[in-house]
């Protein structure tokens, strides 16, 4: 079952920091191993992801460097910052929460 936009808006940027925590990647990358580790659940797109990777960078919280490809051209990675880190470990906690909140209401029998 695939996702609504609305629903996801959320989780977009925890994800991404989450990812980029693991290892240093370029934006289609990313989005790359969302699709493929929600097995198409989340069905991200360029357009979704690359207006967060500006902004997250603009606020400190991952960088990005240009290196070349295989295929010659060059490409944008982003690392996670020791801010961006701080910030993760925040949007796990409040994942945490809101989703033990919102699972008591609408997983707990009528």
């Amino acid at each position: 079952m695939a996702v609504s936009q609305e629903m996801m808006k959320g989780t977009v940027v925890p994800i991404m920091l989450k990812l980029l925590a693991e290892k240093e990647m370029y934006g289609y990358e990313i989005i790359k191993v969302v699709n493929e580790r929600t097995n198409d659940a989340l069905a991200w797109k360029e357009g979704t992801i690359y207006p967060w990777l500006h902004r997250l960078e603009q606020d400190g919280l991952i960088a990005g460097t240009w290196h070349d490809s295989a295929e010659g051209r060059k490409r944008k990675y982003y690392a996670i910052t020791r801010k961006g880190q701080a910030e993760l470990a925040h949007k796990v906690e409040e994942w945490r929460a809101l989703a033990s909140a919102v699972s008591v209401l609408l997983c707990t029998p009528a």
